[in-house]
């Protein structure tokens, strides 16, 4: 067994949570960023411009995305050059796969997508990195293995991963329509908090397949963040830590947050209220990696554009009032009722940049 471990220790192979559920599903994001979020941006603006050219960066960005999840996860992985290459292929089996099932009295067939990208590519890179550089014919020996053992898996796997994904998707979506403010909190807080995380908020939306009134609730949750420990910090970190939450990420906030987690409590009472507003008042909707990403970007409220075509003027000042000026406002007003008592005190927010 010692001799196994001291194995995998060489080869690189670490199992684990983190490697595999926070590591490789951040870097998963970035995949889904690279293919079928700027994929769908692209179509959007092929929409409004009808320039051929915009459709055709859509076709192409979309068309990769299982191979740049492939790509982007084998890399979290630490593979081998062969194997990451390799690991595009499996991505792609992983993400197309998934199985006909009989859902409301009608024959569908579904795809596990990047859950189904995600354990595949896991499998096979694991595998591929073992045999990597063990023989003479390494150039047959380890893409054979890893392409081998991805798409068996995949096979196996994804039609139980794509019932799974379905079903977690199709609850929360309508279980939002039928009980849009009580959802409506549910939702924004649960995503918000996991895109402070050290795990991918966009990587999860996007798995389950969210949509509708449930995607706008996850992006006025990721919003409420992201805004919220922009403004709360500005006092700490001014204009540069504005830009880093605000267009980047809340998840800088997480050292400060283990040292004192009353600090998430303003952006997370925060995303409580905007959750519901965006389901009830103003029907924000999104889809997929887009509702996870909050204002990084500002890929969320794109999100919302590219999803609800004909929002017209209650659209734009719903992005504007629930992505980014409540989600201001409320966090400053929590944080100096905070500041005032003593839970937030001063450099509890920080940033080392």
């Amino acid at each position: 067994m010692s001799k196994f471990r001291a194995f995998l220790d060489r080869k690189g192979v670490h199992p684990s949570l983190r490697t595999y559920f926070i590591d490789a599903m951040g870097s998963m994001a970035l995949g889904l960023f690279a293919s079928l979020l700027i994929g769908t941006i692209f179509n959007t603006l092929f929409t409004h411009t009808n320039l051929a050219i915009m459709g055709d960066f859509a076709a192409s960005a979309t068309a990769v995305t299982g191979a740049a999840l492939g790509v982007a996860i084998a890399n979290s992985l630490h593979a081998p050059t062969l194997v990451m290459l390799c690991a595009a292929a499996v991505g792609y089996a992983g993400n197309g796969f998934g199985g006909t099932f009989l859902l409301d009295g009608v024959e569908k067939t579904i795809t596990a997508g990047p859950a189904g990208a995600l354990v595949a590519v896991i499998i096979a890179v694991e595998l591929g990195k073992m045999v990597s550089k063990e023989t003479k014919v390494d150039i047959l020996v380890t893409p054979i293995v890893t392409i081998v053992s991805g798409v068996l898996a995949a096979k196996l796997l994804c039609p139980a991963i794509a019932w799974c994904m379905y079903w977690i998707g199709w609850f929360i979506n309508t279980a939002t329509v039928m009980q849009p403010i009580i959802m409506g909190i549910l939702v924004s807080a649960a995503v918000g908090i996991a895109l402070t995380l050290p795990i991918s908020s966009a990587a999860i939306c996007s798995m389950i397949g969210i949509t509708g009134l449930a995607g706008g609730a996850a992006t006025a949750g990721c919003c409420a963040q992201m805004i919220g420990f922009a403004v709360i910090s500005f006092r700490e970190n001014r204009w540069g830590g504005v830009v880093a939450q605000g267009l980047g990420t809340s998840m800088l906030q997480m050292g400060n947050i283990v040292k004192n987690p009353r600090i998430w409590i303003p952006a997370t009472l925060a995303s409580m209220i905007t959750g519901p507003l965006s389901t009830t008042i103003f029907k924000l909707e999104n889809v997929g990696v887009s509702a996870g990403m909050g204002t990084c970007g500002l890929v969320g409220p794109l999100g919302i554009v590219t999803s609800m075509p004909e929002g017209g003027m209650k659209m734009w000042i719903g992005i504007l009032v629930i992505c980014f000026v409540l989600p201001a406002v409320l966090s400053l007003i929590f944080s100096e009722l905070l500041r005032k008592i003593g839970w937030i005190k001063e450099n509890d927010l920080k940033l080392d940049v």
